[in-house]
């Protein structure tokens, strides 16, 4: 979720949701020692429970960073072991590092040896082809051995060569029993389901399978950034309590005001605004809404206000074509 899912996008998401677990971008060691550290680690207090994701592949370096992270005040750290894109690559870290268990062992041992929060990995099922069960349950083995208790496991192989990380989400098939054989193999471990989940109805029954209980839960991507709204719905369905709001005034009024307060400390208003496209998808006028919200000569003219100038076209009730002559 690299440039989705920035500190904008998790305060905007936070007005839907009180319990989700919010998941930063993926942030490189490399940016975090070298690079504008405050402004990487910057995130809203409304934003917890938040867990920032790492991108890397030095034991020293990553616990370093993890360090950085806790001062900053995040909830868990995440070692990306699952992206495939060929920049990633070239930096040796994300997906490639299920080649070499021994080196995520060292890296996950590094962390927990440095924060006392969680430290936890991402990872595909496997790499490219090779389909045999035995290789991503002996990566699992490997960190297990390191520490590690929290797995969140995106249920697609990563083909390192031939596919873009776009086709790398949709064309390696999803094998979700292959994670159910990772729940009953490793009893005493939690894992976290990912990939290809589009519907609450679909994460509930995901949780169903293999026994209740047996899932720690489910990670929804571009679905839930694609579809914010089902995200008000996660209090209930999941934590038993009452959603955090009942209509999209509350979450646009909050938006409004975070806007207004970071264009006053020089955050462009698109950079925020962008996140919320898809707030009202499935509602007359959604269209609209999105096309005035991305618009860049009216961001540029109204600026904040153009939260309110969407929301006036959303309410105007479309005009009837004209009739042909």
């Amino acid at each position: 979720m690299i440039a989705w899912t920035d500190r904008h996008c998790r305060h905007f998401h936070r007005q839907l949701s009180r319990r989700a677990r919010l998941y930063t971008e993926m942030i490189t060691t490399g940016a975090l020692i070298h690079g504008p550290r405050e402004r990487l680690l910057a995130f809203d207090p409304v934003e917890h429970p938040v867990a920032i994701q790492l991108g890397g592949c030095d034991p020293a370096d990553l616990a370093r960073c993890a360090r950085m992270a806790e001062r900053a005040g995040y909830d868990e750290i995440n070692l990306n072991c699952g992206c495939p894109s060929e920049r990633v690559q070239r930096g040796a870290f994300g997906a490639c590092l299920m080649a070499e268990p021994a080196l995520v062992a060292d890296c996950v041992r590094a962390m927990r040896d440095a924060v006392s929060v969680p430290v936890t990995v991402k990872h595909r099922i496997g790499l490219d082809r090779n389909e045999d069960y035995g290789f991503v349950r002996d990566f699992v083995g490997e960190l297990t051995l390191a520490g590690c208790e929290l797995f969140i496991v995106h249920a697609r192989n990563a083909w390192l060569k031939g596919l873009n990380p776009k086709e790398n989400r949709d064309i390696p098939p999803l094998r979700y029993e292959v994670v159910r054989r990772l729940v009953r193999d490793f009893p005493d471990r939690r894992f976290v389901l990912n990939g290809g989940i589009r519907s609450h109805d679909e994460a509930l029954r995901l949780l169903e399978e293999p026994a209740p209980g047996a899932l720690a839960g489910v990670m929804l991507g571009r679905e839930a950034y694609g579809n914010p709204w089902m995200l008000v719905e996660v209090d209930t369905l999941y934590f038993g309590q009452a959603p955090t709001v009942g209509s999209r005034e509350p979450v646009v009024d909050a938006m409004r005001a975070y806007v207004r307060r970071e264009a006053a400390a020089g955050t462009e208003p698109r950079a925020i605004i962008r996140h919320m496209l898809g707030l009202f998808n499935g509602l007359p006028g959604a269209r609209r809404w999105r096309r005035m919200l991305s618009d860049p000569a009216a961001l540029a003219r109204e600026g904040e206000r153009i939260i309110d100038t969407a929301l006036e076209t959303l309410a105007r009730p479309r005009e009837p074509a004209a009739a042909a002559l």
